[in-house]
């Protein structure tokens, strides 16, 4: 198989190439800047729009997952204009470019979120769900639509709509971590907002079964059937590193520390269930929080 894969200097993106390269499956990088360029690689710029089109034409499939980093600085209207920009324009170019191409892929596997459903409380929600509001919900529908535009070439999409990835060398677990062992986790607002979660382990899995099944497209949730609360969460984190977690950040607080990200990623509530992974036979590595976490803090341990 051959596999195009964007944003391959992402958490994902990295932990990927690792896990193709111990299979010796054939992959071809797409890159943004020249000095990334190298012989398993082809170079585009989304914001001037440009891609050959010969240069992505005869892949089985394509992986992409790059975007702005949602945690890299505060949401000032410029980082907002480059999230929304680095996942809605590149998605469609890459989208248009590869429907148009003699040879198209299979299939399309895209990043999205499960920002989506926007703060909906306790409400349980599946890949049915409608969109919720709000500017990551926004974001995830145009980036979502855009995606589907490779369709028109009969590609199978599968939007991967990401929760909260555990992994220690990158996403929020490696921003908490410092601060969880020096006995300063806290929980966040009232708490009682729910986190969707999933392994690394089970993301990377999750791709490889989706890349295999043909009965799975449009969104699927990538996140463990067990989605946990914020206070369940830092409760269980305290426990896994044996630290305290008596410490509560308010909601007053949270937004002169975190800028608009705390109402939209930090305290905004998706309790989400991966009901077609499920429905189709997937089976979790880590459906368990605490196995889930242990198994993240002890790869730190031995890096």
């Amino acid at each position: 198989m051959r596999i195009l894969i964007s944003g391959s200097h992402g958490l994902v993106g990295s932990a990927l190439l690792r896990a193709f390269e111990q299979r010796a499956v054939s992959v071809i990088k797409l890159v943004r800047s020249s000095t990334q360029m190298g012989p398993s690689s082809i170079l585009w710029d989304p914001a001037a729009e440009h891609l050959d089109a010969n240069s992505v034409d005869g892949f089985d499939a394509v992986i992409h997952l790059a975007g702005e980093n949602l945690a890299s600085g505060r949401w000032t209207a410029a980082k907002k204009a480059r999230i929304r920009e680095s996942r809605v324009k590149g998605t469609r170019l890459l989208a248009q470019t590869l429907s148009q191409v003699t040879r198209p892929p299979r299939t399309l596997l895209c990043a999205s979120a499960v920002g989506i459903y926007g703060d909906r409380g306790d409400e349980l929600l599946t890949e049915t769900s409608s969109p919720g509001e709000g500017f990551l919900s926004s974001v995830c529908r145009e980036w979502e639509a855009a995606s589907n535009l490779a369709a028109r070439a009969s590609i199978r999409v599968v939007q991967m709509r990401f929760g909260v990835i555990l992994s220690p060398s990158g996403g929020a677990l490696e921003k908490m971590l410092p601060a969880f062992r020096l006995g300063l986790g806290a929980v966040l607002g009232r708490g009682s907002q729910y986190w969707s979660w999933i392994s690394l382990e089970d993301v990377l899995a999750g791709i490889d079964y989706a890349l295999n099944r043909q009965d799975l497209d449009e969104p699927v949730n990538f996140t463990s059937p067990w989605p946990v609360t914020n206070r369940q969460f830092t409760r269980m984190l305290g426990r896994v590193l044996k630290r305290p977690t008596l410490l509560r950040i308010p909601r007053w607080l949270a937004h002169p520390i975190f800028g608009e990200m705390a109402d939209e990623a930090l305290l905004s509530s998706q309790r989400v269930i991966p009901a077609k992974l499920l429905g189709s036979g997937y089976s979790f590595r880590h459906a368990d929080l605490e196995v889930a976490l242990k198994s993240a803090c002890s790869r730190q341990q031995e890096q």
